[in-house]
């Protein structure tokens, strides 16, 4: 094959974790899918069994997470396996859930690189597709705002602004080229943050009911309260970033262009991809062969238990 060609999982596997919102034990299964087919949900817990793509249209509720929603039926907290999904180029794939969410894992991306690789990846005869950017789309939302302009390549940059002493000290904006980095590497264990402020307030309204020190970076008034501290010196920057490539994969297939963010997370995101699909100059659809390929995805990852 001289194109790059389209990728989906080499077996079924499976694993159990924690709902962040409902705190139930869900179960979790990743299986190959077939060429064109995409990413999509299955909700196996209800009768008769939805389907629920990862796609801009399906997004029902960006509340904290990311929510696909069919009818009445939903599944949230999608962003961070299909940040893995997005990182490791995989196009095709089913996602069996037997809950309204999936399992939280540790909070980054990191318990879902390591199930996808397990199975391992599988290359497919037909072209990866990619949605490149033509022309720059900008939204806003009081002082939040985000963008997707043309690039050779796909890079993220994202600023934070929060007043607490912590994340003062700490870099509240990176830039990252995904094609001079690596995304397992510098992004994939980056973990979802929060503050212990808002943990009541949650609890209230039956919120993070999962939540623990196991599955996110907690902060109190002045110190993050985890034991084991910080994976990177950015955490909280690179933790938006896993989500917003994330939720960029909605989009249904790989990104050519530039995403800039300030304050923006899932609902500003998402009004952004709205956007850009309303505007069919501002992006088009294209394939490469390999030795013409802006981003570079590493070889299939072999099983290590077949």
């Amino acid at each position: 094959m001289t194109f790059i060609p389209q990728r989906t999982l080499r077996k079924d596997i499976r694993a159990v974790g924690v709902g962040l919102h409902t705190g139930e034990k869900i179960s979790l299964a990743l299986k190959p899918a077939p060429i064109n087919h995409g990413i999509v949900f299955k909700r196996i817990d209800v009768d008769p069994v939805v389907l629920l793509p990862a796609r801009t249209e399906y997004v029902g509720d960006t509340t904290l997470s990311t929510t696909l929603t069919v009818d009445d039926v939903h599944v949230s907290t999608v962003e961070h396996l299909l940040s893995a999904m997005a990182g490791l180029g995989i196009d095709n794939a089913i996602v069996e859930v037997n809950s309204a969410e999936v399992p939280i894992m540790d909070g980054s991306a990191s318990p879902f690189v390591f199930l996808l690789e397990s199975a391992g990846i599988e290359e497919q005869p037909a072209p990866k597709q990619f949605i490149r950017i033509k022309k720059k789309v900008y939204v806003s939302d009081g002082d939040k705002w985000a963008y997707l302009e043309p690039f050779t390549g796909f890079k993220v940059s994202l600023e934070l602004d929060f007043e607490h002493p912590i994340l003062k000290k700490s870099s509240q904006s990176a830039t990252l080229d995904f094609s001079s980095i690596s995304y397992v590497k510098e992004v994939a264990r980056a973990r979802t943050f929060g503050f212990m402020s808002d943990y009541e307030w949650l609890k209230n309204n039956n919120l993070a009911l999962g939540g623990s020190l196991d599955n996110a970076v907690v902060l109190d008034e002045y110190k993050v309260i985890n034991e084991d501290g910080l994976r990177y010196q950015d955490e909280f920057v690179k933790h938006k970033i896993l989500d917003a490539v994330g939720d960029l994969y909605l989009l249904g297939m790989s990104l050519i262009g530039a995403f800039s963010g300030f304050k923006s997370g899932h609902a500003l995101n998402n009004i952004l991809l709205k956007a850009l699909l309303d505007d069919p100059s501002a992006w088009e659809v294209v394939t490469f062969d390999r030795k013409d390929a802006p981003i570079a995805f590493l070889p299939p990852v072999s099983s290590k238990f077949s």
